[in-house]
């Protein structure tokens, strides 16, 4: 780990809980990747081959004061007893409008998220942020798109805020001298690229510096061809917070070097050093996204 240049792209989450926000998400996270051509592609490709259009979509529950929830596409129930941190399998569904619910599984009528979403083709997490008191950020289920692809010899990570007492945070490796990710507050993503190894992660409060001092502590190995979400969840002062729920990072492997999506657990890690080019190149799409600009500085300045 040498050189500290590597640059940080954020994007905002693609949608926030709200008939419109949330429902729009999915159509204009795929209008940023070309999503009206491949939808008139796709509907031309699968009339001749016969194959329905889907989207890939799972479920996140990221929210420390939440109980455990039930999931339900259409009036069916697709997962049950989600607890917090769990990051479900990806679902198939079909391209076009579904009913997405999402209760509490011990008392059904209490309904977290109740929306028409507009599925469109590729992949996406239904994220539930914030906590249902209230007390530090509101609950705000929201949608990211998620990007699978093969990164080939390296390894791509996205790291996403979703720890409701935390500020936005700095992460670092090799004590500091590479800043993988700067100003990342609850409620947005970055993502890289990174060559696969094994690396300590220190997570910072932001500083213009990036010198905070140091909250946290992980040890990732991202292995090559693998695609990983690292979600911050938890509270940095659980005593003080409305659920008993310590500051930790989630890691799961959203695809692996096969193409395959597999739930990577806590032991597949994401981003290290010194690649700030990878990084740019996910910063790109991360600028498509979150309409974030090159100039890291202006992007701080403009998103805090």
């Amino acid at each position: 780990m040498s050189q500290g240049h590597t640059r940080r792209r954020t994007l905002a989450l693609v949608g926030t809980a709200g008939a419109g926000l949330v429902a729009g998400s999915f159509a204009a996270a795929s209008d940023e990747h070309g999503g009206e051509d491949h939808g008139n592609e796709s509907d031309e490709d699968h009339e001749d081959d016969g194959a329905e259009a889907t989207a890939r979509v799972r479920a996140a529950h990221l929210s420390p004061d939440a109980p455990n929830v039930d999931v339900a596409v259409e009036g069916e129930t697709v997962l049950e007893d989600v607890p917090f941190r769990a990051v479900s399998d990806y679902l198939e569904l079909p391209v076009g409008t579904a009913n997405v619910a999402i209760s509490a599984t011990e008392d059904p009528d209490t309904v977290v998220f109740d929306e028409e979403l507009e599925l469109a083709e590729g992949a996406f997490t239904i994220a539930a942020l914030g906590e249902l008191s209230g007390e530090t950020q509101p609950f705000a289920p929201a949608v990211l798109e998620d990007d699978p692809s093969d990164p080939g010899e390296n390894a791509r990570v996205r790291l996403v805020h979703a720890s409701p007492d935390a500020p936005a945070v700095d992460v670092t490796a090799g004590d500091g001298e590479t800043v993988l990710f700067e100003n990342v507050a609850f409620g947005e993503a970055g993502a890289l690229e990174v060559p696969a190894g094994e690396y300590t992660l220190e997570v910072r409060p932001a500083t213009d510096c990036n010198d905070g001092d140091v909250v946290a502590e992980f040890d990732v190995a991202p292995e090559a061809g693998g695609v990983y979400s690292a979600f911050a969840v938890g509270y940095l002062e659980p005593d003080c917070a409305p659920a008993d729920e310590a500051f930790d990072l989630e890691v799961v492997a959203d695809a692996t070097g096969d193409g395959s999506g597999e739930d990577g657990g806590d032991e597949h890690g994401n981003e290290s050093d010194d690649h700030g080019n990878e990084s740019d190149d996910h910063g790109n799409e991360s600028d498509d996204h979150g309409n974030e600009s090159d100039d890291h500085s202006n992007e701080s300045d403009e998103d805090y």
